[in-house]
């Protein structure tokens, strides 16, 4: 999960939005929680008086976290963790917290990873520090749980006939980037719109990855180790994450009465602030520089209080968690 990039350079997505969102918080430690190519990392390390604790489950972004390591020493560390994982961080001095959950260039045009469709040969989608691969999905799956997986994760209208030819196609031979791909656009054949493997694609990344309970865990996880007065700023590029995340924010900074013939709220706490109601987009130029980002949304909230449970946070997608977590048939 790394900044989303166009076809021929690294751009860190809604950069200057996020840049004015922190600014007045430097002097300090900022959480880079998905840092792919570094981007992010480097914008805020400009200032002398910022440090940045950078974390990625992809192990191959080390390359780009030597160059920065090499520039500025001790003001810079990387760790290969989830952020689900981010509780693991002890600073005192934590100013912001920071997720993109794009994928990088380098990591979609490696076709030997099995990310895109455009891939050649054994599925994979890995992002590091997995259990299982997509070709262990598609190979061991039961129709009804690729079902689930392809219509919930993936908002799939053919989830249906997609999970019952792949089932019927892997009884005579092994499924591969190409064959899926052709199965799909064999249900799919009449239909226009982007490319007909999106969803599918989309569906089983988030499944290989368990990016929902990540995403989740990795939320609640920033509010805990963050000061009050920090703020989370989270880069989503589809509506399932972007559901998840304005959830989060919009349940905790809203004081809600227990019933609604009571004159007064019963839960006097509020543990975020949320200055802004509507996600911030990406502008005209960036897109035309950057078509991929046309998807991307930025949401912010500023931490008022300690002692959130986020009880409704966690069972309002523990249906999506469930999903994570169906069993292989063999």
């Amino acid at each position: 999960m790394n900044a989303t990039i166009n076809l021929e350079k690294h751009f860190p997505v809604l950069l200057n939005e996020l840049v004015s969102i922190i600014s007045p918080l430097y002097g300090g430690t900022f959480i880079d929680c998905t840092f792919g190519a570094g981007g992010y990392s480097e914008k805020i390390l400009e200032e002398i008086s910022n440090n940045v604790i950078a974390l990625d489950r992809d192990n191959s972004v080390k390359r780009f976290s030597t160059k920065l390591q090499t520039k500025y020493k001790k003001r810079f560390k990387f760790y290969n963790l989830k952020f689900s994982d981010i509780d693991q961080i002890k600073d005192k001095n934590i100013k912001a917290v920071i997720f993109d959950l794009g994928y990088s260039l380098n990591q979609i045009s490696d076709l030997n990873r099995g990310l895109s469709f455009k891939s050649k040969g054994k599925l994979d989608m890995r992002m590091g520090l997995n259990d299982f691969s997509c070709d262990e999905v598609i190979s061991k799956m039961s129709q009804q749980n690729l079902y689930k997986i392809f219509k919930f994760f993936g908002d799939e209208k053919y989830a249906k006939p997609i999970s019952k030819k792949i089932v019927k196609f892997r009884e005579s031979k092994k499924i591969n980037t190409q064959s899926l791909v052709e199965i799909i656009e064999s249900i799919k054949k009449n239909k226009g719109g982007k490319n007909k493997s999106t969803k599918i694609f989309q569906a089983l990344r988030i499944f290989v990855n368990k990016e929902i309970s990540q995403l989740i865990k990795g939320l609640i996880n920033a509010y805990t180790i963050l000061p009050i007065g920090g703020v989370i700023a989270v880069v989503t590029f589809h509506s399932l994450e972007d559901k998840i995340v304005k959830f989060f924010f919009k349940e905790y900074s809203e004081i809600k009465n227990s019933s609604r013939y009571l004159p007064y709220s019963t839960s006097p706490k509020k543990y975020f602030n949320t200055t802004k109601k509507k996600p911030i987009v990406p502008t005209s130029s960036e897109i035309k520089i950057n078509p991929p980002s046309r998807s991307a949304k930025l949401r912010f909230a500023y931490k008022l209080e300690n002692g959130c449970d986020f009880e409704n946070f966690i069972s309002n997608f523990n249906y999506l968690i469930n999903i994570e977590n169906l069993s292989f048939d063999v």
